[in-house]
């Protein structure tokens, strides 16, 4: 790789900026220094990184491909490092990714053109420390006992005698034999509906619970056993599948999870409304030994019959008596004439309600013709004619009195006007008062020389003092 790559742009030894012409100098794109970047870092790492760090900021988009950060520790600048796992890869996770978790990833370095940063694609995730199997069933134990799927309340019990037993195993194996031989031995009359399917390897778990759905809706069908024999974690981990828990717990009648040895424990045994520790043994759970069965039977038979003996006596003695008593003479007779009385009033009756009913129709009708002709929205009708009309009368008529008490109000206010005292004041008059204003002077007698008195004008008011009194001879 050229020496000149490594170095920061701008950066170049000096003799190498003198022995390379400036027209001569590489002048690189983004694109082609983010694939520089990416091939070194693809030639320099191997194939396949194993990286171990605590899950940060885990999300799983709507494409279905799962995006994190891998960082060293919970220190806030610890190291850190994206993280991308396809849809395809996280299809293949045995467990569900946490933000906290501890695991190891398995992948291969890469860059991201877009936006420049390094990245791996991680092919394979395992939780560190605990196995994934494991941590895949102790997260799906705890989500489905929250949900309540493992209540002992909602559990059924089972038929005593089913009409037709349901099997969901695998026909290649030893469980569907054991099965058969058992229920032959107990119940030869048996009727069983084998559903195979594979009992493991991958897209077992979704045969099972396709295999549980079909068969719990097969007619007469009250009981389904799901079963296999014994084997390794891994082997029987398709009856720790999500998808198995929930096709029991919606099956429509009850089921035997018979899956391994006694040792073994599966979620399905905590999901199934019962639980045999082989298949041998759910085989002989559900149905009775038919010899224990027929002397079951024919004991309560023996005492029902003895019982309804001794019952059926019991009320032919009471009859017996009753029929021996006087007053029961001529019973029948009796209730044939109350039986005929019941009839004649019941006649009665009916024409009774007939009549009844008719005059009811009858009064109905009147009622009906006088609610017509006292319909609300005729009336309505007419008052709204009316107010129309007399609208039309009464808007001439309020402008003819508003134009007459108009003409009347300019009137009686120029009258007002003319009489106003001030009208007068204007016309070149005044009043004389005394000095406290409290009386208007007409006479020469009513103040002397030297009083103060106030004059009012048409604008203003003087203040005067009598310094001569002069009266009118014609007033002497």
């Amino acid at each position: 790789m050229n020496s000149s790559f490594n170095l920061p742009f701008g950066d170049l030894e000096p003799e190498t900026q003198d022995t390379i012409p400036s027209s001569q100098k590489r002048v690189m794109t983004v694109a082609e220094l983010t694939a520089n970047i990416c091939s070194q870092l693809e030639s320099t790492f191997p194939d396949e990184l194993t990286v171990e760090g605590e899950l940060v900021n885990c999300k799983t988009y709507s494409s279905g491909h799962l995006y994190f950060t891998l960082r060293d520790s919970s220190a806030k600048n610890a190291a850190q490092i994206k993280c991308i796992m396809w849809k395809s890869d996280r299809r293949t996770l045995r467990f569900k990714p946490e933000d906290g978790l501890r695991v190891v990833t398995h992948g291969q370095l890469n860059v991201y053109a877009p936006t420049g940063n390094y990245q791996i694609i991680c092919k394979h995730l395992e939780p560190e420390g605990l196995g994934a199997l494991q941590l895949a069933f102790d997260q799906l134990k705890q989500r489905l006992t929250t949900e309540g799927l493992f209540d002992q309340n909602r559990k059924r019990s089972l038929p005593a005698l089913p009409r037709i037993i349901g099997v969901v195993t695998s026909l290649d194996g030893a469980v569907i034999r054991d099965i058969v031989q058992v229920l032959d031995r107990r119940y030869p009359n048996r009727h069983i509906v084998i559903c195979p399917t594979r009992v493991q390897g991958d897209g077992a778990a979704l045969e099972i619970a396709k295999a549980i759905k079909t068969v719990g809706k097969v007619p007469g069908v009250d009981v389904v056993i799901v079963g296999r024999g014994g084997g390794s974690i891994q082997d029987l981990w398709a009856f720790n599948e999500e998808v198995v828990a929930r096709a029991l717990a919606a099956s429509p009648v009850p089921t035997i999870s018979a899956v391994g040895h006694e040792t073994d424990i599966t979620i399905a045994d905590f999901v199934a409304d019962y639980r045999a520790p082989t298949p041998s043994a759910a085989a002989e759970i559900v149905v009775k030994r038919k010899d224990a069965l027929v002397t079951e039977v024919s004991t309560l038979t023996s005492r029902i019959q003895s019982s309804s003996t001794l019952l059926l006596r019991l009320l032919e003695s009471k009859v017996r008596k009753v029929e021996s008593n006087p007053g029961y003479a001529r019973f029948p007779d009796r209730c044939s004439l109350r039986s005929q009385h019941v009839s004649e009033l019941a006649h009665q009756l009916q024409d009774s309600a007939r009549t009844a009913l008719k005059q009811r129709e009858q009064s109905y009708q009147k009622l009906r013709l006088k609610l017509e002709a006292l319909d609300v929205r005729h009336r309505i009708s007419n008052f709204r004619t009316r107010l129309v009309a007399a609208n039309n009368q009464i808007s001439p008529a309020i402008g003819a009195c508003y134009h007459t008490a108009e003409a009347q109000l300019r009137s009686l206010a120029g009258q007002i006007h003319s009489l106003s005292p001030l009208a007068v004041l204007g016309r070149g008059y005044a009043v004389c008062w005394n000095n406290n204003r409290t009386k208007i002077i007409r006479d020469t007698n009513a103040t002397h020389v030297g009083d103060k008195v106030r004059v009012t004008l048409a604008k203003g008011e003087l203040s005067c003092e009598v310094q001569k009194l002069t009266q009118k001879k014609n007033d002497q």
